[in-house]
């Protein structure tokens, strides 16, 4: 692609979303705006760091060839508005740390042998020693760099026996990971149980499997969780949907739902956001934002506890829950998709 039309197209997007932005109520509805904005951010979000710093540099380059003024003010803005000018892997990384520190402060001051109901069979000891041997096997992974698959139980990660001492255990390990990735290079190739095979990639698993086991882990001692970052839980949905069809053992039940063309809409109402999942094709597709049409079912909650649903911590009847449509479809995702 030459650097001219590279040039227009950056032109034309910038300025569409800038006009997109700037737009009266009158001339363009708030919420269509904000769902043109927000598919484009997604859109943005899945892009790797040097063609997130490329674009950036041709967002600035466009505000820079107008005249001084509002509008060049304002396409100015934009790459900081979809975050192009932040690093997403340290930013990640930074709320796996503090999911971390949380699960640590939660289970240090608790018994380890209180039972965890949403993880049958377990207690708090081995909730610890499992989250705590997932940042163990990711620093193995973005330091070795691995192409090929390495189990959590190929590595030797010493989990004490005595559940006690476990937390600060677990504490060492998250602190690990997180040094581990902040020092490597977020585009290195390393196998992934998942579409991108890049250190990249688990920074958003660690955080995934580090939010629903803080749920887990506030659940058994109080019987609910503590409320999520909306942005957060969304991005660890975003990396669940991602992933799922890369999982033989999630992917072949959702094969098998012989619900083609259904469609499956998840409305978070603290993030605003909007995620649209269509069955068939011997699996399903996903994307942010509505479809047009009326779902086959939608469930509408904070995005923490669709995140939560999804990994059948809390039950669609949860009062957390508003459901439209086909409760079918819903429980028969949940049957065959849940963790």
């Amino acid at each position: 692609m030459s650097d001219a039309l590279l040039n227009a197209l950056a032109e034309a997007l910038a300025g569409l979303v800038t006009a997109v932005e700037t737009s009266d109520e009158e001339v363009l509805d708030p919420d269509t705006a904000v769902k043109w904005l927000e598919q484009t951010g997604h859109a943005f979000a899945g892009l790797g760091a040097a063609d997130r710093r490329a674009l950036d540099v041709l967002f600035r380059e466009v505000a820079l060839r107008q005249p001084p003024g509002a509008w060049r003010d304002e396409l100015a803005q934009v790459s900081e508005e979809f975050g192009l000018d932040q690093d997403d892997h340290h930013a990640t990384l930074d709320t796996v740390a503090e999911a971390a520190r949380r699960y640590a402060d939660t289970v240090r001051r608790a018994d380890p042998a209180t039972p965890v109901p949403t993880c049958p069979g377990w207690d708090l000891g081995d909730l610890t020693r499992h989250l705590g041997t997932v940042h163990g096997w990711a620093e193995h992974l973005v330091t070795a760099r691995p192409a090929t698959r390495v189990r959590p139980g190929d590595l030797a990660l010493d989990p004490p026996a005595d559940p006690l001492a476990r937390p600060d255990w677990f504490s060492a390990r998250a602190d690990g990971f997180t040094r581990a990735a902040r020092a490597a290079d977020p585009d290195a190739p390393v196998w992934s149980p998942g579409a991108d095979p890049s250190v990249r990639h688990y920074p958003r698993h660690v955080l995934a499997e580090t939010l629903v086991h803080l749920a887990d882990a506030e659940i058994a001692l109080t019987g609910t969780a503590c409320p999520l970052d909306p942005g957060a839980a969304a991005d660890a949905l975003d990396h669940f949907l991602a992933t799922a069809p890369h999982v033989p053992w999630l992917a072949e039940p959702l094969a098998h739902l012989d619900r083609d063309g259904a469609v499956l809409r998840l409305t978070a109402r603290d993030s605003r956001t909007v995620w649209t999942l269509v069955l068939g094709g011997g699996g399903f597709t996903w994307s942010r934002g509505s479809a047009r049409g009326t779902p086959t079912a939608d469930v509408t909650a904070d995005a923490g506890d669709l995140l939560l649903l999804l990994h059948r911590r809390y039950g669609a009847d949860d009062a957390r829950f508003t459901l439209t449509g086909d409760r079918g479809l819903l429980d028969d995702w949940l049957a065959a998709g849940g963790l």
